[in-house]
């Protein structure tokens, strides 16, 4: 009785047991957990596109996919001064 408990103290004395076992317990327990969150993902992502016409149903009007392009967006933002602005804070929740 007395040699066992003996050896469970040398054991657990041991760097590789102390720092290495919550290290592999860490890993194992981590790809569980990530399993669990990339189940959510792909349940999540296989829902359908957003509808047009069930957006403006909504009240949101959605631009055609071609009217919105890289080139339109840089057209709009190359005129703007951005030399000349004031930074203007905007009204906290408790403020209005």
């Amino acid at each position: 009785m007395n040699d066992w408990r003996q050896k469970i103290n040398v054991v657990t004395k041991r760097k590789s047991f102390r720092y290495g076992l919550p290290f592999i317990i860490l890993m194992i327990g981590s790809s569980f957990a990530l399993e669990q969150f990339s189940q959510i993902r792909y349940r999540f992502s296989k829902k359908a596109p957003v509808n047009p016409e069930l957006m403006e149903k909504f009240g949101v009007n959605m631009k055609k996919p071609g009217e919105v392009t890289l080139e339109t967006e840089y057209e709009k933002i190359k005129n703007l001064d951005i030399d000349n602005w004031t930074n203007v804070r905007g009204p906290r929740p408790w403020e209005k």
